[in-house]
């Protein structure tokens, strides 16, 4: 097992508050969106939180109990830059037995119930 993966993982670590307040204050339609249908338990009984720290990174949206990380992509993602801090953050979770599902951004829209029915069957107990 990797030394990072030894270390205790924090979680919503002090000096990220202002930053993940400030994330959920101004996020994306997209993220909007979807925590109307994963908010409150609503999917699968299963409770999400909204732009949760993990270490140094910030999940979009992040189940406990599940340790799934759900991550809604614009096209920042897809150039060098956003590509190299998303494998960089995929990595660092998955040392620390966090799944991650990503979706881009468009597809909570032209198909939500694709999203949902994908974020479901990632649950391990069903």
């Amino acid at each position: 097992m990797h030394l990072l993966a030894l270390m205790k993982l924090d979680h919503n670590r002090n000096h990220l508050i202002t930053f993940r307040k400030k994330l959920r204050n101004v996020g994306t339609s997209a993220e909007a969106e979807l925590w109307k249908h994963i908010s409150s338990r609503k999917l699968a009984g299963r409770k999400f939180r909204r732009q949760h720290s993990v270490g140094n990174f910030i999940l979009d949206f992040y189940c406990p109990s599940e340790k799934l990380a759900v991550e809604l992509d614009g096209e920042n993602h897809y150039w060098q830059d956003g590509i190299e801090k998303d494998l960089k953050k995929e990595l660092f979770l998955q040392e620390h037995s966090i799944r991650v599902l990503r979706f881009e951004n468009k597809w909570i829209f032209h198909d939500l119930e694709y999203v949902l029915t994908t974020i479901k069957a990632a649950f391990q107990k069903c």
